[in-house]
């Protein structure tokens, strides 16, 4: 159960990630725009939530192939929908390509996989959503560049990956372990009620 301090953590968390990428991101040559960092922070904190990445079928919890949401995104006859389905598909993309390469490589799933299901649907999109165009194009023509850098920014090498932090949080949330907290505070995360020593 999410404690009402839910979305203030999926915020702080965002700011976290936003940090961390556009460190690691002016690195590369060109840098991702600022909005394209931004919608990066955002990503990762919203898959920070199981359900986000997640889906019941058959009663049981598990990942919709990316071939299953194109499939879709395909036969749908209406545009907004369509949108919808591919922008979560570049999503997934880009968040599980970057994760967990060494699952799907391990299914002879490689990285030109990711690159092309995600960087074709950002494409799509580039053209076609009312709302960040400009973003959309970015995330495309940098798809491989930009899983790179996500991989970078979750990494294991990293104090604290991705998973950590969302465990430290989970762990927090559901004890208010003092110790959990402190961590999170370290980490430049601001909880809900508390103040940043």
């Amino acid at each position: 159960m999410l404690l009402r301090s839910g979305p203030t953590f999926e915020l702080a968390l965002a700011d976290y990630f936003r940090e961390r990428l556009t460190e690691y991101g002016s690195t590369l040559n060109p840098a991702p725009q600022e909005d394209t960092l931004w919608y990066l922070g955002d990503l990762l904190a919203r898959f920070g939530h199981s359900d986000q990445v997640f889906c019941y079928e058959d009663g049981a919890l598990t990942l919709r192939p990316l071939a299953l949401l194109y499939k879709d995104a395909r036969e749908t006859a209406q545009k907004r929908e369509r949108c919808l389905l591919l922008r979560q598909l570049g999503d997934l993309a880009l968040f599980i390509g970057a994760l967990f390469p060494e699952n799907y490589a391990r299914k002879g799933i490689k990285k030109d996989y990711f690159v092309g299901m995600g960087g074709g649907a950002y494409d799509y999109l580039a053209e076609n959503s009312r709302t960040h165009g400009h973003v959309f194009s970015e995330l495309s023509a940098m798809f491989a560049r930009l899983l790179d850098l996500v991989a970078k920014v979750c990494s294991k090498k990293n104090h604290f990956s991705a998973g950590d932090i969302l465990g430290l949080y989970q762990r927090y949330q559901a004890t208010g372990d003092p110790y959990a907290a402190q961590q999170l505070q370290m980490l430049g995360i601001a909880l809900p009620g508390k103040h940043m020593h």
